[in-house]
């Protein structure tokens, strides 16, 4: 199957005719465009495509003035003549007649900085951001001039939208390795810092020694080889190891701005007070600050005690005046295990999804997160346009060095984990530092959890493998003709609750027994759900657990699957009845019974009362007469019982053992569910309530092996008396002996 790109797409949310209406008039403002649900990057006040990132829409400027000589990237050399100037002074010292070939030059560079820039790309109108162009043409790394790489393009269209937005503090960028992020946000703090007055722009890392090297031996060096038109007046050394301070911002070098014979007047070099900076790492760096742009990077590696969600509600405070946000924060990091400070960084991360905000508009943490796959950004596998060799076999793919690429980088990404598979510990880090996931980028190390690791990350690489495959579908149940208590169908539905793997048979499906005037699900001997619950609609935040269901079937020669997960749902509709109810259509579409906690009974008397008690199984580790009244009445098994924790644990820890991953037979398991196998992966017995599908998978290969927990029957031993008759069997004639 050919490789499909899920980074960005482009989209039509705006009529084209809209586009063209305002656009006429230049009418499109800079920011979040709430009418059209997009945020707008473009400063000329027209449009052109929109691009959709990470779910969030993004408006460009319209194409105007394409480069188009190169066909690709190439950074244009800076004029010899020019380069001998070092400052300003030395401008205005320069020759009139000499400057005059210079200022259509200069301004097409500010030009170019404010409103981004258009080149062709291998036959592609291409765009980049004025900070993107700042980076590519004006910023010396290690390596001197950046590489043109589309994944960074990417990167700063989305901060530029980050940016732009007034509901956005900045943006939570999940990485590989060498991807450039400390030059790319040291190249931005530079280009923002010389262009804004009375602002502070601060450098936080893992380390103060890390935070310090970033400064000295990449901020530093930019701004040294800054042109003379765009460097201020600096305050102090030329190669500070704390500050930079700048006195006067440069502006657009232009007849009006400077005289030909004009002078520095001392008025116009009093101190603006624009100063980069480091701090050393922990919880209360900058914290009383006022900053126009903090640099957070390797933030997925902070450890203990130093906690990176800590700082960052410092820091979040630093960046806005009451409501109004006045800065912005450009976080980037790979992730360490979760024990080395790669939970909180994850915690950050899914807490700036942008598809889950705030009545304000906001995300929970106020960042937006971005993920770029490492497919994306692996150095040897980016062509000489930028553009990554995903796949192998394109004999005309040449890197900057003009050799050829034969391999593309999923096969050798491949090779390369396939060559770990016996280390899992070393598979994980390798995951962790060139993700193609998410998931991949969290991984934890295999010490961590009460699991078999090894086989639950085989199963989620394996599925991996299948994504695109439908042996998933997403949906939801309801009622036919929506009269309750009738026939339940299936929907399918890309944004519905369910996740089913298996669906029976039509003749198998709405098996209902009515015994007594009691209904009992008619294929338990196919199977069993568990379910962990909730009682409460809302939430103080907004939040709370969700609602898990899962469906597993047992050893079974009928037409199903054996022993196999073929149900998830993780949710929290707008109100519990909504769950149960939900609950209550999976029980009888499948026919089969569910084994729920006991200690949340709104779900077990919403079965009672709507005539489905025959559905909730009892407790399997007593027997009926050792039941309690509520247990009798609704059936449900505690969670409060030791014995029951362990029993709920080993339960799972079997599952795993025998049915997730590479098994015996040398074939895969079929558990499809990742959001299943990563809670496994990170659950902790301690603090079972996280873990809200750990919880209901457990309870459900719980109720499929129910006999496994029956109590034992207590038998006494008696000794047993016969009497037996006794014969005098001498003569013809047997007598009875008394």
């Amino acid at each position: 199957m050919a490789y499909q790109q899920t980074l960005y797409k482009i989209i039509e949310p705006i009529k084209k005719t809209t586009i063209s209406r305002l656009n006429k008039g230049k009418k499109w403002k800079y920011g979040y465009n709430e009418e059209h649900d997009v945020v707008v990057i473009s400063k000329t006040g027209q449009i052109g495509e929109v691009y959709e990132i990470q779910n969030l829409k993004i408006a460009l400027p319209a194409e105007k003035d394409v480069y188009s000589i190169d066909d690709k990237w190439i950074a244009h050399d800076y004029p010899a003549e020019l380069r001998r100037l070092k400052t300003i002074f030395d401008w205005r010292n320069y020759p009139e007649e000499l400057k005059e070939k210079w200022y259509a030059y200069i301004d097409r560079e500010f030009t170019r900085r404010e409103e981004g820039f258009w080149f062709r790309n291998k036959g592609c109108s291409t765009y980049i951001t004025g900070s993107h162009y700042m980076y590519l043409q004006w910023s010396k790394i290690d390596v001197g001039r950046p590489d043109f790489r589309e994944a960074n393009r990417l990167f700063f269209i989305f901060w530029e939208a980050c940016k732009a937005d007034q509901r956005c503090y900045g943006i939570c960028y999940l990485k590989n390795r060498r991807s450039g992020f400390s030059f790319m946000s040291s190249s931005e703090t530079v280009n923002q810092a010389t262009i804004s007055s009375d602002s502070r722009f601060g450098i936080l890392s893992k380390s103060g020694a890390d935070a310090k090297k970033m400064f000295t031996d990449k901020v530093v060096p930019i701004s040294v080889h800054y042109p003379f038109f765009f460097k201020p007046i600096q305050d102090g050394m030329d190669r500070p190891k704390t500050e930079l301070a700048f006195r006067v911002p440069a502006s657009k070098l232009t007849r009006k701005s400077i005289s030909a014979t004009g002078a520095a007047k001392p008025e116009a070099l009093e101190g603006l007070d624009t100063t980069i900076d480091w701090k050393n790492t922990g919880d209360n760096s900058y914290d009383g600050e006022k900053l126009k742009l903090l640099v957070h990077d390797e933030s997925g590696k902070w450890e203990r005690p130093d906690n990176i969600l800590n700082n960052w509600r410092v820091t979040k405070t630093t960046l806005r005046l009451g409501s109004r946000i006045i800065g912005k924060c450009m976080m980037g990091s790979t992730s360490n295990a979760l024990d080395k400070g790669g939970d909180n960084f994850k915690k950050l991360y899914y807490a700036s999804d942008v598809t889950k905000r705030n009545r304000n508009g906001q995300t929970s943490s106020g960042l937006y997160s971005l993920f770029i796959p490492m497919e994306w950004n692996y150095e040897g596998f980016i062509d000489d346009c930028g553009l990554p060799v995903f796949e192998s076999g394109d004999a005309s793919a040449r890197d900057n060095f003009g050799e050829a690429i034969g391999t593309g980088v999923i096969e050798h990404w491949q090779n390369e984990a396939d060559g770990l598979k016996n280390d899992q510990d070393a598979l994980n880090e390798f995951y962790r530092q060139f993700p193609r996931t998410e998931e991949h980028a969290f991984r934890d190390e295999t010490k961590n959890s009460i699991f078999n690791l090894q086989k639950i990350y085989e199963q989620i690489d394996y599925n991996g493998d299948l994504k695109g495959s439908g042996l998933v579908s997403k949906g939801n149940f309801q009622w036919e003709n929506g009269i309750k208590d009738s026939k339940v169908i299936f929907m399918p539905d890309m944004k519905g609750r369910f996740n089913v793997s298996w669906i029976p048979p039509v003749h198998m499906q709405n098996i209902v027994i009515n015994r007594s005037g009691r209904k009992y699900p008619g294929n338990e001997h196919l199977g069993a759900f568990g379910c962990d619950s909730y009682d409460i609609s809302g939430t103080t935040d907004g939040q709370g657990s969700k609602g898990a269901l899962h469906g597993l079937t047992k050893f079974s020669l009928d037409e199903a699957p054996s022993n196999s997960f073929f149900l998830e749902y993780v949710s929290r509709p707008p109100t519990a009845e909504m769950f149960f109810e939900d609950v209550l259509m999976a029980l009888v579409f499948y026919g089969m019974p569910l084994l729920a906690e006991n200690n949340k009974p709104r779900l077990l008397y919403y079965l009672k009362r709507r005539g489905y008690r025959g559905y909730s199984m009892n407790r399997p580790d007593k027997s009926y007469n050792k039941l309690s009244v509520a247990e009798k009445e609704i059936g449900g098994i505690p969670n409060s019982s030791e014995d029951i924790r362990q029993a709920h644990a080993a339960a799972i820890e079997s599952y795993i053992d025998k049915h997730v991953g590479l098994k015996e037979d040398n074939n895969y398991g079929d558990l499809y569910f990742d959001r299943t196998l990563n809670d496994w992966a990170l659950f902790d017995i301690n603090k079972r309530t996280k873990f809200d599908a750990a919880i209901s998978s457990g309870l459900a290969i719980m109720a499929c092996n129910k006999n496994m927990y029956a109590p034992a029957v207590v038998r006494t031993k008696k000794k047993l008396e016969f009497e037996f008759k006794k014969y005098n069997n001498q003569g013809s004639l047997s007598k009875i002996l008394k």
